[in-house]
């Protein structure tokens, strides 16, 4: 059971991203006690929910519990266990503190009883710093613009509640990991309804956030992510349906796909071919999860998730399994809103090993 409450008619009103993460509150066992209303996306070949579900439902049960004239203007959050798109999720707001100038909440995501994911953020009282103030932007690159039609194709029916288009990596032939930029632009589908406020546009673009963020670093450093050795028992880090999938695609199709660059489709021409990968030296992800997720919104009340978002990834340091990622979203005309970092596990398969 995907929900805890049989779900709702779809709500025609809102966007697809507004009914994907609306919220039953359970008001009759505690105020601060919510859960999902509809079932969870699931990206083709994930093994659980999508991080930003967790990321974005949190976030939108905190702002049920705080003033209108407060706004969210950042929120750290862990990734604890994996999330299971079959089973409800309750989330639980504790009100740590409500301040004249902020307020505070921290959440946990719960399923059958265990903590999942869990975040604090803060919130900050509209207009709070006074009428000067101290103001600078790290200023938005000159890159062409989204082209209409031109989305991402999607791996399976299950569409997700955004659309993307990616950009070619900047940097990308650098043997120099920390300069590549991956570079895509989003926005939720559809139009997001005047009645969801600032709110649904921030929890949408906190949704968005995690749309392939810990993946830029495999990426920067062009490893392979599909499984070719044939008689491991270890689980490759994407369902093996998806490989076949991509198999069956042209070169053009591929292209658009926005978890598949160049170096994966020069692997997959030679799979397609039938050669033998099961000796190529170039390394492949054994395991790739998100660790934490920290956002900082900037201008959190004059941006909309629903028109073009400009997002650009950069790794400054991976090892000892593990690697950083940060991301700077824009809107279209160059406004920075939000700063993101996030640290993930990254393993490379290993022959022999037991990790």
């Amino acid at each position: 059971m995907a929900t805890l409450i049989r779900p709702p008619p779809i709500d025609h009103s809102q966007s697809n991203i507004e009914n994907v993460l609306e919220l039953t509150q359970l008001s009759d066992i505690d105020p601060d006690l919510f859960t999902n209303t509809r079932p969870l996306w699931h990206p083709p070949g994930a093994r659980g929910i999508f991080g930003g579900a967790a990321i974005a439902q949190t976030l939108s049960a905190a702002q049920k519990t705080v003033d209108k004239e407060f706004t969210v203007h950042s929120m750290h959050c862990y990734f604890v266990l994996a999330g299971n798109a079959e089973i409800p999720i309750i989330y639980h707001v504790e009100r740590v503190r409500s301040g004249k100038s902020f307020a505070t909440r921290t959440v946990q995501a719960r399923q059958r009883g265990k903590v999942i994911f869990t975040t604090t953020m803060s919130f900050v009282r509209q207009n709070s710093g006074g009428e000067q103030l101290v103001e600078h932007a790290y200023p938005m690159q000159d890159v062409p613009a989204p082209i209409d039609g031109m989305d991402d194709l999607e791996m399976s029916g299950n569409r997700s509640p955004f659309q993307s288009q990616r950009m070619p990596i900047e940097n990308d032939d650098s043997d120099q990991p920390h300069l590549k930029k991956c570079r895509q632009w989003v926005k939720a589908r559809g139009t997001i309804s005047p009645a969801g406020g600032h709110e649904a546009h921030l929890s949408a673009i906190a949704y968005m956030s995690d749309s392939y963020f810990i993946g830029t670093i495999a990426r920067a450093h062009k490893l392979w992510r599909y499984s070719t050795q044939r008689k491991s028992k270890a689980k490759s880090s994407i369902d093996e349906d998806v490989l076949k999938k991509l198999l069956a695609m042209d070169d053009t199709e591929l292209r658009r796909m926005k978890f598949v660059d160049e170096a994966d489709i020069q692997r997959i021409r030679r799979l397609r071919n039938g050669e033998d990968l099961t000796e190529d030296a170039t390394p492949e992800i054994g395991m790739m999860v998100s660790l934490d997720h920290t956002i900082y919104f900037h201008n959190p009340r004059n941006f909309r998730a629903d028109e073009w978002i400009f997002t650009e990834m950069e790794t400054p340091w991976s090892g000892d399994g593990r690697g950083l990622v940060f991301q700077r979203m824009y809107t279209q005309d160059g406004t920075l809103i939000a700063s993101c970092v996030q640290e993930g596990v990254v393993r490379l398969r290993q022959s022999d090993s037991k990790l």
